[in-house]
């Protein structure tokens, strides 16, 4: 099989955002190795769908070495699977705290620490962590401490590794997300979550995929912090 296709790898995909961006990067002509504990197989020959617990280093070691075999190459990383619990501090318990650390930051740890391998062998590739607006402008009315504590890691992880691969031909960035209407959120909620951007409405899950899209053709960006937030991280 040629490798002159790129090839996106995408984390979290089976549903929502994730689901979204597999889409949208197959429309535009990238293989695509999708991951998330519920992935099911898929009859796109040119999805190679890997579950597995991304929290768990053999699940990144699956999804890039049947990749590699498959495909022959690795362009793109979104590191988009993550968990968002909101709760008093001195409510969350040892589970949240492991759950948060084995999502969020082992995740991303293993996954890109294997994909950037590839892509110095290549000579160029693209990161991207799916990050949250919360970290920079945290809502009194949102406890949510486990979320800036990880997912401000992924902020300054992704700025430490633009730097040290700029010269490497590897691109890092991240997306922060205001609130996003997926189906988790059950509609009586709707009014309070879009009274939380300036906007005045949540985001949709396409606003999410727009902003990847961009940041992949990107070429002269690493190191942002790209917020999809309905004005969130500017003021209220």
């Amino acid at each position: 099989m040629g490798t002159e296709q790129k090839v996106a790898v995408i984390t979290g995909a089976s549903q929502g955002i994730g689901a979204a961006l597999v889409k949208a990067y197959r429309e535009r002509n990238y293989r695509v190795i999708a991951t998330s504990r519920s992935i099911k197989p898929s009859d796109d020959d040119e999805i190679l769908a890997v579950p597995g617990d991304i929290a768990e280093r053999k699940t990144a070691e699956r999804a890039i070495s049947k990749g590699m075999t498959r495909f022959g190459r690795i362009d793109t990383l979104i590191n988009n699977a993550g968990i968002f619990i909101a709760k008093p501090f001195t409510q969350y318990t040892e589970a949240d705290y492991q759950a948060f650390l084995g999502t969020n930051i082992a995740g991303f740890f293993h996954m890109t620490q294997l994909a950037i391998a590839e892509m110095e062998k290549q000579g160029r590739g693209h990161i991207v962590q799916i990050s949250t607006s919360l970290v920079d402008n945290p809502i009194a009315g949102v406890p949510s401490v486990l979320a800036s504590l990880t997912k401000g890691g992924l902020n300054a992880a992704t700025k430490s590794l633009a730097i040290e691969y700029a010269k490497r031909g590897i691109r890092v960035n991240a997306v922060a997300l205001g609130t996003i209407k997926t189906p988790m959120h059950p509609a009586e909620t709707h009014a309070q979550l879009d009274a939380l951007h300036p906007m005045g409405h949540m985001g949709q899950i396409a606003d999410v995929v727009d902003a990847l899209l961009y940041l992949e053709s990107a070429n002269f960006v690493t190191g942002e912090i790209l917020h999809v937030d309905g004005g969130q991280s500017a003021g209220h």
